[in-house]
This record gives C-alpha cells, sequence and structure tokens, in this order.
C-alpha cells in the first residue's frame, strides 16, 4: 500500500473553503448593497405592504436598512439574504432572491454581479 495524498479534482479542501467563503463575501457586500443602499437590483412590496401608506412603508424600509441582527440561526449562510423583524407592530418578512438576469432561472453565481439580477421581496409575514 502506497501512502500518497489523493488528487482532488479543484484542487486542495483550504483553497475550496477560501473561494467559499470569498464568494459568501462577495454575495453578503451585494446583498447589504441592495439592502442598504439600494444598489444593484429591485425592491418590490407585496400588496400587503403597499395598503399599509406610506409613512409605514418608509418606516419598514428603514428599518430594513439598519437591521443588523444575523446570527447563525437566522442566516446560517451568511450572505444577508432575509429577515423576520417587526416593525410598527407588523410581522413582516424580507428576503433576497438570486436571478440570472433574464429573471427566468436562479443565477448561476450570486456573488457576481455580472450574472446576477437580485431582486428583495418585502412582504407582511402573514403573505408568505
Amino acid at each position: 500500500m502506497t501512502n500518497h495524498k489523493p488528487v482532488m479534482l479543484f484542487g486542495e479542501a483550504n483553497d475550496i473553503n477560501r473561494a467559499l467563503d470569498e464568494a459568501v463575501l462577495k454575495t453578503r457586500q451585494l446583498n447589504d448593497d441592495l439592502r442598504i443602499r439600494r444598489l444593484g437590483g429591485t425592491i418590490v412590496i407585496t400588496a400587503g405592504i403597499a395598503a399599509l401608506g406610506p409613512s409605514t412603508i418608509r418606516d419598514i424600509i428603514s428599518a430594513i436598512t439598519a437591521f443588523d441582527g444575523f446570527t447563525p440561526e437566522n442566516d446560517p449562510y451568511g450572505e444577508h439574504d432575509c429577515a423576520v423583524m417587526a416593525v410598527s407592530g407588523i410581522k413582516i418578512v424580507w428576503k433576497i432572491d438570486y436571478y440570472d438576469l433574464s429573471r427566468r432561472y436562479h443565477s448561476s453565481d450570486p456573488s457576481d454581479r455580472n450574472v446576477t439580477s437580485r431582486v428583495m421581496t418585502i412582504m407582511r409575514a402573514d403573505e408568505y
């Protein structure tokens, strides 16, 4: 029996982990750009949110912008792509989905803004 190191198809395990970490960090930054600065994607609200009126919608968007309560429990992949929160006593859900540029299919690489169209949906929890 020879004692040789198996060849890894995609490189060393550390290289793979580093690439995954970089992809997560890029995805997180792009998601934060959309959520906080409203850059790099589209934000849609549901009929239930629209019915709350402009003042409440502003409060909700401000709360989403300021949200920093990401934990391993509510953000297991570290992408800052969704949360459930209460604003003015209303339980809301926001989430970011990753589509290809035609918005017909999922993005092949959410960390690459050149192949990804981000859509953040803001909804009442009872609409989810």
